[in-house]
């Protein structure tokens, strides 16, 4: 798999993909993310990428033209499946298109900036929109590292043990069980005698009613889509 992420601020990501699983990822060359600098793509003397609202108004706006150049540049060395831009109001991510996403071979994540970015891009240049929340970010790097992230480490290869990412919260709409590991008791708190019993299916079970009772407790919105 391929990343490219545009942004204005690209020492934002550098130390993000350097570290970890992703580096390890990327070392693997299981993943390669490639970070671009839209000033790169500005005609402006002074590298500028953003300018005033139409109609007046608080806060700058990406202007549409570095986007354009830069997109078209890139998309004449790679055919991309999406061309994701990072947007508050655009679709809340999940697991569920995490996993999706990370069945493409080549995606590019548009990091948003200032007030907004010019509403032409958003019609015509991307392919999705996507929001890692409710909140408004300083700018756009912060969702791109989180996508990343939650994309790779389902590239099989990426973790050593791959079925742990599929025990993940939000795998299935539940939220994952309780761990517990060495000692099994500590300051007279014990860790549960079915954990210790080596009987898989009795551990199976009650993992998934921990599972359960965890999502009913914590997050009863996610039981909608849940198989319980």
């Amino acid at each position: 798999m391929r990343i490219d992420i545009v942004s204005v601020l690209p020492e934002l990501l550098d130390s993000f993909f350097a570290h970890s699983i992703l580096k390890r990822a990327r070392d693997k060359q299981l993943a390669e993310v490639a970070i671009h600098n839209l000033r790169d793509y500005s005609t402006d003397k002074f590298r500028r990428t953003d300018d005033y609202a139409f109609g007046g108004g608080a806060g700058m706006v990406m202007t549409i033209e570095p986007i354009d150049r830069a997109l078209e540049h890139l998309k004449s060395l790679y055919s991309y499946d999406e061309i994701i831009y990072t947007s508050p109001d655009g679709k809340p991510f999940n697991q569920s298109i995490a996993n999706e996403l990370s069945t493409k071979k080549n995606l590019l994540i548009l990091c948003g900036h200032y007030k907004g970015i010019d509403q032409r891009v958003r019609d015509h240049l991307v392919t999705r929109e996507i929001s890692i929340g409710d909140y408004v970010l300083t700018g756009g790097e912060l969702a791109a590292a989180v996508m990343s992230d939650a994309i790779i480490r389902l590239i099989p290869g990426v973790i050593s043990d791959e079925t742990s990412a599929l025990s993940d919260s939000f795998q299935d709409n539940l939220l994952a069980p309780p761990v517990y590991t060495r000692p099994a008791e500590y300051r007279g708190w014990k860790v549960p005698d079915v954990l210790l019993s080596g009987h898989a299916a009795r551990i199976e079970q009650w993992r998934h009613d921990q599972s359960l009772e965890r999502t009913k407790r914590l997050r009863p919105d996610l039981l909608d889509g849940a198989d319980n």
